[in-house]
């Protein structure tokens, strides 16, 4: 991949709205499975996928666990998902900017 290209992990909408809304969470923050579906108005089996593939590249976390007995599932930005982001916003940036 080029130095100059865009994180094609981050770059599929989904999930650039994925990682944009858990950047605006405080560093170490995470957010319910629940509540991120309805912020983002996705079905569970599309977050799901793309979860998974932002798991797979180190983006985010997934901690499932119980609370009582139901079971509960927080997503979180890692510290590589954030400076991802932060790249791919700089890299977008100077595009946008190159075409003046």
């Amino acid at each position: 991949m080029p130095d100059d290209a865009l994180d094609p992990v981050i770059h599929a909408p989904a999930r650039l709205r994925v990682v944009a809304t858990l950047v605006g969470l405080g560093g170490g923050d995470r957010i319910s499975f629940p509540r991120l579906r309805g912020m983002l108005d996705m079905t569970a089996g599309n977050l799901s996928t793309h979860l998974r593939r932002l798991e797979e590249a180190g983006y985010v976390t997934i901690t499932k666990t119980y609370e009582g007995r139901s079971p509960a599932t927080y997503v979180a930005l890692t510290p590589a998902g954030r400076l991802a982001f932060d790249v791919y916003a700089q890299r977008l940036r100077e595009l946008l900017g190159s075409g003046r």
